[in-house]
């Protein structure tokens, strides 16, 4: 685009430019109209915020077995390494085999358990998963499968640890069991 020159306007091009448009007449000035209120402000980004959380809260960012803190159970015997419970209560041993202790009474799930570990032995299983419950039924007494079997496999010798399973396993109310191999 090309720009023309500035050329300043000469005395005879503004009396030619007057004598044109004719006589001018001055406008008074009108008072401006009030100016409109203002909308109260809102907090667009709480709101925003506000609405995200029931998202949030589906999607589970968080390890709900965080939350029930002081009910996991777990053991490592003498002489392996802490490593092996970490990796173990991280879920990073597949389990072979499980057994769910529901319903039954104290001496039939401490028989189902030993016929269960005794047949992981006898097939060459190293991960079982024991499900036990979380004893919202004991009353009083508190969760009796559960302490029965955090008891039971602390004394038997072909347990190497054992740690309360991942929530998607059942949580508190399981345990992972690792076994020593043949």
């Amino acid at each position: 685009m090309n720009r023309r020159p500035n050329k300043s306007v000469t005395d005879d091009d503004a009396l030619l430019f007057r004598e044109a448009i004719g006589e001018v007449r001055r406008f008074n000035d009108a008072p401006l109209p009030p100016a409109a209120p203002r909308p109260a402000p809102r907090a667009r980004q709480f709101e925003a915020d506000e609405a995200a959380v029931p998202k949030e809260l589906l999607d589970l960012a968080f390890d709900p077995a965080l939350m029930e803190m002081g009910e996991e159970l777990s053991y490592l015997r003498d002489g392996y390494p802490p490593k092996l419970l970490k990796q173990l209560k991280r879920g990073q041993f597949s389990v072979q085999d499980d057994i769910d202790l529901h319903q039954m009474n104290l001496a039939a799930a401490q028989a189902t358990i030993l016929d269960f570990l005794a047949h992981a032995r006898r097939e060459g299983i190293r991960c079982v998963r024991i499900v036990h419950g979380k004893g919202l039924r004991s009353k009083a007494q508190g969760p009796v499968l559960k302490m029965m079997t955090d008891r039971m496999l602390r004394r038997l010798d072909d347990v190497i640890a054992f740690a309360s399973a991942r929530p998607m396993q059942g949580g508190t109310g399981a345990v992972v069991v690792l076994l020593k191999g043949r």
